[in-house]
């Protein structure tokens, strides 16, 4: 009798809890490599508690992603990381500084050209990878053969996009960004009255000026994506996919976007109903921090620490900035955890500990921590919004400058530039973030917003998951403007009739006002 009472409350927890304790599916992922496998891997470490089998595609050059590991098995492809490298990124750094020193109106559209350059290289290097997998029937047998139940991508790279549309497997992005900017602009309606986009450095409320330069980025974007990226993938849809497919349609199949955006965030927008958001899920509470570090956390009192780290990409700012820096945090009373790779600054201070690694999420979680020096990157961002820790930000690439531009609009960030930074101007703005409460105050207003949520974004984003894959998809989420033709969607068939049609009342009501006049006319002749 006491074996039998377990045995049956486990079966009735396995027939309550079946999605989810009692079935094994498994699911292709494709990510991306850097801080993005840092989004994916905390989603992979959850769907492997829950049964699931995961395949993971890499790159045998890859960064981050482990050839082995016990949360998945991993095959090796060709990918981005085969033919770039981290330093690309430096250098790509120091031209966007250039930009920087531009005007405020046209220094946006400098970063976007470089970016456009990089963009066209990464792509055409993806084409080749995606053509190298598809062009190889054995490579495609294996992966149809393991009858996947889901393809799981990061659409910032298109390999999944393509294999997952091949293999007709049912598709979750795990997405912020895609081709060539944010994901709202591929798959939402996006008005640029209000609606800032990607690379402008604007907000929601707008002036002329504004909406005139929101407007010239938005045909750049357009432009872009049609004659600079679709472009490059010609050959290979015109070989493996029906006539007609275009990489737009093929990622607006997806069933379910897991969008890594929180509005407490982001500026309000129009969305999709198989739109998620999931901002701010792979951040955790703090977890105690190595005895050395909590030893130097402690060391600070009543002053406290301040956190710097620039991410995963950017080793190193240039060496005059550095010395600044260091020099600026020497001659504050906290003490300072500074994650650095490379030559250790001549002006560095007692109170400043350099480190290669940091644990980040646990840091800011730490009660001792008053401010967060960061470029802005997202992970980073949320996880100073999770913990309410103000930001003094240095945007250095990407999203990075319109990320801080929304943090500082709260009120919750000052940002500097590093093209211009001296050791008085990183002081005056580090002191003024130590010193008002008014920047922590609000970055805490916007943590407790970011935690009153109805469900965890984790618990949101693996139910969704799961929910594609019990139902083999989620078809009547999709809206179906996604497959209307441009004319179509605008409704610029319909406005034309309209035009004509109005075009021919007019003239006819002219036509006979004027036959009527005209009769008149000669009655009246004739009468006299």
């Amino acid at each position: 009798m006491s074996r039998t009472i377990p045995l049956l409350l486990t079966a009735l927890c396995c027939i309550l809890l079946k999605p989810t304790c009692c079935s094994s599916s498994k699911i292709l992922v494709v990510p991306i490599d850097g801080s993005h496998w840092i989004n994916m891997e905390v989603i992979l470490q959850e769907l492997h508690s829950r049964g699931h089998n995961i395949t993971v595609l890499r790159s045998a050059k890859s960064w981050y992603i482990p050839s082995t590991s016990s949360l998945y098995t991993s095959i090796n492809v060709p990918m981005l990381e085969d033919e770039s490298d981290m330093d690309y990124y430096n250098r790509m750094l120091r031209d966007v500084m250039e930009c920087r020193k531009w005007i405020s109106f046209t220094r946006t559209f400098c970063q976007q050209y470089l970016i456009t350059s990089m963009l066209t290289h990464g792509h055409t290097i993806l084409a080749r990878a995606a053509a190298t997998m598809m062009d190889d029937p054995v490579f495609m047998k294996t992966l149809q053969d393991a009858k996947f139940d889901l393809m799981l991508t990061d659409p910032g790279l298109t390999l999944g996009v393509f294999l997952g549309a091949y293999l007709k497997l049912p598709m979750v992005f795990n997405v912020r960004w895609i081709n060539n900017g944010e994901s709202h602009f591929t798959m939402a309606p996006s008005p640029t009255s209000y609606v800032p986009v990607p690379g402008s450095e604007l907000q929601d409320q707008m002036n002329f000026l504004e909406r005139t330069k929101n407007m010239l980025h938005y045909i750049y974007s357009r432009l872009e994506q049609h004659f600079s990226i679709n472009i490059i993938y010609t050959d290979l849809l015109q070989r493996h996919f029906p006539p007609g497919t275009d990489l737009l349609s093929l990622e607006y199949a997806a069933d379910i976007w897991l969008v890594r955006a929180d509005f407490v965030f982001e500026f309000p927008r129009p969305t999709m109903p198989n739109v998620i958001y999931i901002g701010g899920f792979q951040c955790k509470k703090a977890r105690p921090l190595p005895a050395e570090l909590e030893a130097f956390m402690q060391s600070s009192g009543e002053h406290g620490v301040v956190v710097m780290s620039l991410g995963t990409f950017v080793s190193a700012l240039p060496p005059d900035v550095t010395d600044a820096i260091a020099a600026a945090f020497a001659e504050i009373p906290q003490k300072v955890v500074w994650k650095f790779i490379g030559e250790k600054p001549s002006s560095l201070g007692n109170n400043t500990l350099l480190v290669n690694w940091l644990p980040q999420n646990d840091l800011l979680g730490h009660p001792k921590t008053r401010a967060f020096v960061a470029h802005g990157g997202t992970n980073g961002v949320y996880e100073s919004i999770y913990h309410g820790v103000p930001v003094l930000g240095l945007p250095l690439l990407f999203d990075q400058f319109d990320n801080l531009h929304r943090l500082k609009m709260r009120g919750a960030a000052r940002v500097v530039e590093a093209y211009s930074l001296t050791k008085e101007d990183f002081l005056v703005a580090l002191r003024d973030i130590l010193d008002t409460p008014s920047y922590r105050n609000n970055m805490q207003h916007l943590s407790k917003l970011h935690h009153d949520l109805p469900m965890a974004p984790m618990d949101s984003a693996i139910f969704w998951i799961e929910y594609v894959i019990r139902n083999k998809g989620a078809a009547h989420l999709k809206s179906a403007g996604i497959n209307l033709p441009w004319y179509t969607y605008f409704c610029v068939d319909v406005a034309v009739v309209i035009m004509v049609v109005l075009g021919v009342v007019v003239w006819a009501s002219v036509s006979i006002c004027r036959m009527l006049c005209c009769r008149s006319s000669r009655r009246k002749i004739k009468s006299e």
